[in-house]
């Protein structure tokens, strides 16, 4: 059920149960789970599941480098390059390149942008979105190359590798 709901599409689900028996792990992973933990379990090792979904659903919420296209961004380290020269960006100009590499290629409607960017508690107008995009083009914008942010009318933006 979490796998269907748009707003839960996409969270990490690790199984934490008693049934260790493989009919219940395989049945489990293919319903949609990333992992599958049986009890008794170590804490040391929990915490290493999560590690390592994390790492593989979304590599930046697990302080990794992550790479689109010619961009490269360092959370641990607050850095973005392009083509190896180093970029400046604003905070929320950087939040939004975050944002848009956890999933490169995918359209975002602007109040997508708003909750994963500002937050759901913020009241923020929907065109402030495309003054941020327009400045966070600017930030990336590098001789010699092209715009990876798409823009799609009437629907959003989105990042694409170039």
């Amino acid at each position: 059920r979490l796998r269907q709901e748009e707003g839960t599409a996409h969270v990490p689900i690790i199984m934490l149960t008693a049934r260790e028996a493989e009919d219940d792990r395989i049945r489990g992973l293919e319903t949609g789970a990333d992992d599958y933990v049986t009890k008794p379990f170590s804490p040391r090792e929990l915490l290493a599941r999560v590690s390592a979904v994390l790492r593989r659903i979304r590599p930046v919420l697990a302080g990794e480098t992550v790479t689109v296209g010619d961009i490269t961004l360092d959370p641990v380290a607050y850095r973005v390059e392009r083509r190896e020269q180093s970029l400046q960006l604003g905070p929320t100009e950087y939040r939004l390149l975050k944002f848009f590499m956890e999933s490169p290629g995918r359209v975002f409607n602007r109040g997508q942008l708003l909750d994963g960017v500002w937050g759901t508690e913020s009241d923020i107008e929907f065109r402030t979105v495309d003054v941020h995009i327009r400045r966070l083009r600017k930030a990336i914008a590098v001789d010699g190359t092209a715009d990876p942010i798409r823009t799609i009318r009437s629907a959003g933006y989105a990042l694409e590798p170039v």
